[in-house]
């Protein structure tokens, strides 16, 4: 099962993509405004080229656990999305992914965007669970 995952972000978004095992994960370039009709376009583009069979969008929940303004953005966002496209479209808890992304590009010494290795943090995290689940 192919999957991507979208870091949502009020101007960039990061994402990455799985390949078709669900196997190797890797990130894609961000996508500027994606809620803006520009970013739509540009969502459409990936989605098209990559064709995966879920989408699952970082949901940033406060430390408490509760949703917050971005959280409610996220599922907002989800529930518009569901309505476009075909494939399942789900929400990861993502708390601490830019951390997690960070201290990856820091013992790595990589140099791609946080943005998408945050995405790629949120895309490892749900195919564990979903394997897990299975």
């Amino acid at each position: 099962m192919k999957a991507l995952a979208l870091d949502l972000g009020r101007v960039r978004t990061g994402v990455a993509v799985s390949d078709p095992t669900g196997s190797l994960v890797r990130p894609l370039p961000v996508i500027i405004g994606i809620d803006g009709a520009a970013g739509a376009v540009a969502l459409d583009a990936v989605l098209a080229e990559h064709a995966p069979d879920v989408i699952v969008i970082g949901r940033p929940l406060l430390m408490s656990g509760t949703a917050g303004e971005q959280a409610h953005h996220a599922a907002s966002f989800a529930g518009r999305l569901r309505q476009r496209v075909d494939a399942r479209v789900v929400l990861m808890d993502e708390r601490m992914s830019t951390s997690e992304a960070q201290r990856r590009a820091r013992e790595t010494g990589s140099s791609t965007d946080i943005d998408g290795l945050a995405a790629c943090v949120i895309l490892d995290a749900w195919l564990a669970t979903d394997r897990a689940a299975a």
